[in-house]
């Protein structure tokens, strides 16, 4: 089943149970209370008689969303994915580290060679249908089915501005594009639409050139209507911005490696920089913290909180924070031992890291914690090394007032001002040196050629556990010189198999095969 697992029914509510359906959800400093388009998260929670099908006081969905703030809770309800990718579906699937332990910098660590299991395949390149990543592809493909509901319904309201509508549509146009961009890059030829299904809820299939070009349509309509901002205002921390929307179209045209588009895509990168409205933020290390949240370096953040967080494990879509944190941390680490809280021992990044720093790199004490010196529980795969940017901080958690596993406030930083520097120069800026410069500067480091081989390999330090480099090596076609089982003594069983190119995508879950009646078809090599 591809669609939305939590679809409305065609007649949905009574206006007095209307409250019933409400969910709060803080953007940071942005409080919205959105209408979800979904029944199942929240019919545990309300009266018997929240469905009365055949009253004449009922309300049809295609009818509610007829004005202006109705359909902008339809807006909030299709942002509201982002934030599950972490925890969904039992099971765990940060969207930053589901491509990071397919690449070359960490591994993914665990309680034993079996702790998430999906994980440990992935990490080995010998990912199978019936073990692997299904909570991401169901919540990425709720986005698309939320997304494609503003969309239509955003036609049906007619008191609204010409300039709301422009916004709104060209926010839906681009949350669309991110989530099947995840669905791209990490499955390549999936179901898409654009007009949500209905029963049997079979998609066409198209080929991952086919998505690419579609994601490209939905990105120029986008940016061409002319309603989004270049950056947001403080109270809209969390929205779709122009520069956001430009860099998600430079990341899809780079990763095709379609040069037809890089002259635009250079276009947009130098338009950003050339705004003034974004900066590198002078201290690195101060990126990750709470007061770096939404800094003059960042482009979009997807928002978690803590305070007054209630998600839960018996409600893993309810409004708060993430588990990411908790995921990455050592096991049976002493409670506030250099100010941070225990974990669960995954993701621990390799030892040949290490070596890739200067030493006056600044971003390396920024990026990697040495635990070694510290007694705790020894992971599958310990290195004694953990991201340092999402690691569990105390107090990170305060205030929460559900499961203090899945409540941790850390935004999740998607685009950053230094990407851009480094995106336009690698597309060929003639200001690529100092763009460059810019970067290691900021690191402390001197001065590199603007090659484009020197600037993947600065983007390896500089984005470490920010989900890039899987992709990077991949389109920059070293991948089968990079992804190969470790050679480093007392590391080499974490990865046995070298990648290849029938691994570029990964298997499509067996469930949604099946679910499709043998429609959808597998990937080559699965």
């Amino acid at each position: 089943m591809i669609e939305d697992n939590t679809t409305i029914p065609k007649k949905i509510v009574k206006l007095s149970t209307i409250n019933c359906q409400l969910k709060r959800i803080k953007m940071k400093t942005l409080k919205y209370i959105a209408l979800l388009p979904a029944l199942a998260m929240t019919l545990g929670a309300c009266s018997e008689d929240f469905l009365e099908v055949e009253s004449p006081s009922d309300l049809l969905v295609d009818e509610y969303y007829n004005t202006e703030s109705r359909i902008f809770e339809d807006l909030v309800a299709a942002y509201d994915p982002l934030e599950w990718f972490d925890w969904s579906e039992n099971q765990y699937c940060p969207i930053n580290v589901m491509s990071d332990i397919m690449a070359d910098q960490m591994w993914p660590g665990g309680g034993t060679s079996s702790d998430n299991l999906f994980w440990q395949l992935m990490s080995n390149y010998a990912s199978v249908p019936t073990e692997c990543m299904t909570g991401l592809w169901t919540e990425l493909y709720s986005g698309v089915k939320r997304s494609n509901d503003v969309l239509n319904y955003i036609e049906n309201v007619i008191e609204i501005s010409k300039e709301t509508k422009a916004l709104y549509s060209a926010e839906a146009k681009v949350l669309r594009a991110y989530y099947y961009t995840n669905l791209w890059k990490f499955w390549g030829n999936i179901p898409f639409y654009k007009i949500n299904l209905k029963d049997p809820y079979i998609g066409e299939q198209k080929t991952a050139d086919e998505v690419y070009a579609e994601i490209i349509a939905d990105l120029d309509e986008a940016i061409a209507n002319g309603g989004l901002p270049m950056k947001a205002e403080a109270k809209n921390y969390g929205r779709v911005t122009l520069a956001m929307a430009y860099m998600l179209y430079a990341e899809v045209v780079m990763y095709q490696k379609d040069e037809s588009k890089y002259s635009t895509a250079l276009k947009y990168m130098e338009e950003i920089i050339s705004s003034g409205e974004y900066d590198l933020n002078p201290d690195y290390a101060a990126l990750w913290t709470t007061e770096g949240e939404w800094c003059s370096e960042s482009i979009w953040e997807i928002n978690f909180m803590n305070a007054g967080a209630i998600r839960s494990w018996n409600w893993a879509k309810g409004a708060g924070g993430t588990v990411l944190p908790r995921l990455i941390s050592p096991r049976g680490w002493k409670s506030g031992t250099d100010n941070i809280d225990a974990g669960w021992g995954f993701c621990q990044i390799r030892r040949e890291m290490l070596d890739l720093y200067d030493d006056k790199d600044s971003r390396k004490a920024a990026t990697i914690y040495d635990a070694s010196q510290y007694d705790y529980e020894k992971s599958w795969a310990s290195t004694d090394l953990f991201l340092m940017k999402y690691i569990a901080r105390k107090g990170y958690n305060e205030g929460q007032k559900a499961d203090a596993d899945l409540n941790y406030g850390n935004n999740l930083r998607i685009y950053r001002y230094s990407e851009t520097l480094l995106n336009a120069a690698e597309l060929g800026s003639p200001n690529a040196q100092s763009y460059l410069d810019k970067v290691r500067e900021r690191a402390g480091v001197e001065s590199i050629p603007a090659t484009k081989e020197n600037i993947i390999a600065e983007r390896a330090l500089e984005f470490v556990g920010e989900g890039k480099r899987y992709w990077d090596v991949i389109r920059s076609g070293i991948a089968t010189e990079v992804l190969t089982p470790s050679t480093l003594e007392g590391q080499g069983q974490y990865r046995t198999n070298t990648w290849s190119e029938s691994k570029k995508y990964l298997p499509i879950p067996q469930t949604e095969i099946n679910s499709s009646n043998g429609a959808i078809k597998q990937n080559p090599g699965y």
